[in-house]
Order: C-alpha cells, then structure tokens, then sequence
C-alpha cells in the first residue's frame, strides 16, 4: 500500500513562511491529482490546494496568492511553498490524493505561527 508522509511543519512567526513535503512510497505521482490539506483545532479538514497530474493548481481563497503548491514527479514528491503566513494558518496539514481517499491520510505535519 502506497504510503503519504508529509513533513516541513514547525513553529513561523507571522509572515514567515514554511515548506512542506509530502513523500509517496511508490511512483504513482505522475498519473495523480494531489491536495494538500489542513485541520485546524476544532475545525474541520479542508481543502487548502491541488494540483493535477499536469500541473494545474487551485487554492482555497483564503492562500490564494501566499502559497504555491507543486510536485516533482520523478522524486514522487508534492511540495507546500507557504508565504506570508498568517496566525490563521495553524493547523495539521495532510497531502493525500484529489479527491481525498480516507485510507491514505497519514499523520500530518503540524504548523504553528505565532505573533
């Protein structure tokens, strides 16, 4: 079974920026579309960005603009640029596939920014 294991999480002051990996275990990637996730506390999962097996991307509206989502196919690995971080943006973050498939979330990487 492919495995998600995202890491890059950490502690960001306010308009920092932080770069998170999601590695798979298998070389599936290039025929995938890929999100990136987030669960903050007390909310639900939601949808942060995706990118398709070609390389389009969509981005909730409230990172549209801060953060850059990408894969690299050959290293089986989707990346989260984040930028200008914002205290709202702490949260667990996931990458799974486009539509989320439940048995692939993995533990996530916490991002915590601080003012």
């Amino acid at each position: 079974q492919v495995q998600l294991v995202e890491s890059g999480g950490g502690l960001a002051h306010a308009g920092g920026s932080l770069k998170l990996t999601c590695a798979a275990s298998k070389m599936i990637f290039r025929i995938t579309d890929m999100g990136w996730y987030r669960q903050a506390p007390v909310k639900q999962r939601e949808l942060v960005a995706s990118i398709s097996s070609g390389g389009s991307t969509n981005y909730v509206d409230s990172v549209k603009g801060r953060f850059t989502i990408s894969r690299d196919n050959a290293k089986n690995t989707v990346y989260l640029q984040m930028n200008s971080l914002k205290l709202e943006d702490t949260a667990v973050y996931y990458c799974n596939w486009y539509p989320a498939v439940d048995a692939y979330w993995g533990q996530g990487t916490q991002v915590t920014v601080s003012s």
